[in-house]
């Protein structure tokens, strides 16, 4: 056991199904199990070596809690610790540090994560039941708005952002058209076949003002698992390990509407101790897997996370080459803007396309450059809580 986290486990295998529109005749919970089983399968184990479970309790919405041993009875792994993660999208990030904490503190030698999300056209999306309970949301909320989804919380965010700094949609369109050109080389990418340009997202049609259709996610189906051991049992098994070299998880707020400056993202504080964990600096960043929402959620991740300054973000960007080409490599699958965004499932593929750069597998997305030290996002709610990690090649300096 060691005081300080860094180098101590590694995600040594990874699961992951091509997001799709829709997928009928599927739950969340199938979906979640094939996953894993990829992920168990690529780590060169067994169902018997997964001794650790933890899952999204979000899965667990209307089936009655107790997901863990539903999902153990379901793939048939009995574990001897399993808890959730409630980090929304930034549970991927979230659940490899909590793993390598459990690992670390010999409650698990490997431990199964991991989340899925199902779209089915013949089940229809229904909104929240009866018996609504007060909280701080309900006196103006609720009656007034925002839009249906995160897209008004967001669009409020670039509203201010433009406000203070002048960064308008040609300038944010940048990183959608950036990330689209990753996913054009990513088979796996829902707009794997689909170019865009500047003009396209600009005259793309507003969703919520300021915010355009090709700046937001659009929402899919999928599933995503990865598996964390110590970094003594990751040393001889089937892959290069991806060893977990610090992170960290900020929250600043539970609703957009009432604490702060808006356009403040907790990542930064995730950020500060993901990096003096890890004895990095982001100047020491050789790719980025960033939460991608909207393209406005990435230049506020940048800014928090210390590679530009505020309100410098839409110059930065435009300096820089984002695609996994460039000289600064950004979520090189696509991201959940071109790649896909299955739910929760979305932020865990960051941690997974992490660990295939770092395993040079990406294939024709396989950036050229260096991948030893990569920053990897997750981010959960309107700006309410976000996750930040460090992977890399090497578990010590």
């Amino acid at each position: 056991m060691v005081d300080n986290m860094r180098g101590a486990a590694a995600i040594i295998g990874i699961g992951e199904l091509k997001p799709e529109r829709t997928r009928p005749g599927r739950d969340a919970m199938s979906l979640l199990a094939e996953a894993s089983y990829l992920a168990i399968q690529d780590a060169g184990l067994t169902k018997a070596d997964i001794d650790g479970m933890i899952f999204d309790p979000e899965l667990a919405v209307g089936s009655g809690g107790g997901f863990n041993p539903k999902m153990a009875e379901y793939m048939g792994i009995y574990p001897t610790w399993a808890t959730g993660c409630d980090a929304q999208g930034a549970a991927g990030v979230a659940m490899a540090l909590q793993a390598a904490a459990y690992v670390n503190a010999g409650l698990a030698n490997y431990v199964l994560c991991g989340m899925g999300a199902a779209v089915d056209p013949n089940v229809p999306r229904r909104a929240g039941g009866g018996g609504r309970t007060e909280t701080s949301t309900t006196e103006f909320q609720v009656p007034f708005g925002p839009t249906v989804g995160a897209n008004g919380w967001y669009a409020m965010i670039a509203k201010r952002y433009e406000a203070l700094y002048g960064t308008t949609v040609e300038k944010r369109a940048k990183v959608a058209v950036d990330l689209r050109y990753n996913a054009n080389h990513n088979p796996n990418a829902i707009f794997h076949d689909t170019p865009l340009t500047i003009d396209d997202v600009v005259n793309s049609r507003i969703i919520s003002d300021p915010l355009h259709l090709l700046e937001c996610v659009m929402p899919c189906a999928g599933g995503c698992a990865f598996i964390v051991t110590r970094a003594d049992l990751a040393q001889n098994l089937r892959h290069k390990p991806a060893y977990i070299l610090g992170g960290g998880l900020g929250i600043l707020r539970g609703n957009l509407t009432h604490v702060g400056e808006i356009t403040e993202s907790p990542v930064g504080r995730g950020a500060k101790k993901a990096f003096a964990m890890s004895g990095y600096t982001p100047a020491d960043v050789q790719v980025m897997e960033i939460y991608d929402s909207y393209t406005i959620t990435v230049m506020c991740e940048l800014e928090e996370s210390g590679f530009c300054e505020k309100g410098e973000a839409g110059d930065w960007i435009q300096e820089h080459d984002l695609t996994f080409k460039g000289d600064k490599p950004l979520n090189t699958h696509g991201g959940q803007l071109s790649y896909g965004q299955a739910s929760t499932a979305g932020g865990c593929a960051q941690v997974t396309e992490a660990v295939r750069q770092i395993r040079r597998d990406g294939g024709e997305h396989q950036v050229p450059g260096a991948t030893d030290l990569i920053y990897v996002t997750g981010s959960g709610g309107a700006f309410s809580q976000q996750s930040a990690m460090l992977l890399g090649t090497e578990a010590s300096l």
